[in-house]
């Protein structure tokens, strides 16, 4: 199934400010992994969970058990349209808006005051 994403949401997400960024951290710090990539990389059920968590959430983190984390989280971005916004360690925090999100799901409507 493709994803949902659209050139328009990929622009959003692609110049980042360091502000944006920051802002984007701190409501990423209290997520907990909902994807976690290990051994077999992106296969296409880990895409298809990716694309759906985007989907309903927009921004989330995920767990790198991979060796190259560099290149996952190229191919990954490249896959999804999704923009990575930090990687530490074996955690990443992602994102891409929703043409449309769903004010209970998303993560950036749940989190902003």
């Amino acid at each position: 199934m493709p994803s949902k994403n659209t050139s328009a949401s990929h622009n959003k997400t692609a110049a980042l400010t360091a502000e944006r960024k920051k802002y984007l951290r701190q409501l990423g710090h209290e997520l907990k992994p909902v994807v976690t990539i290990a051994g077999k990389g992106l296969s296409e059920n880990v895409l298809k969970e990716l694309n759906r968590a985007l989907d309903d959430h927009e921004l989330i983190k995920i767990k790198l058990q991979v060796e190259d984390k560099t290149a996952t989280l190229a191919q990954l971005s490249e896959q999804t349209g999704a923009t990575v916004v930090q990687a530490i360690g074996h955690m990443a925090l992602i994102i891409r808006p929703a043409a449309q999100p769903n004010p209970k799901l998303s993560n950036l409507l749940k989190l902003t005051p």
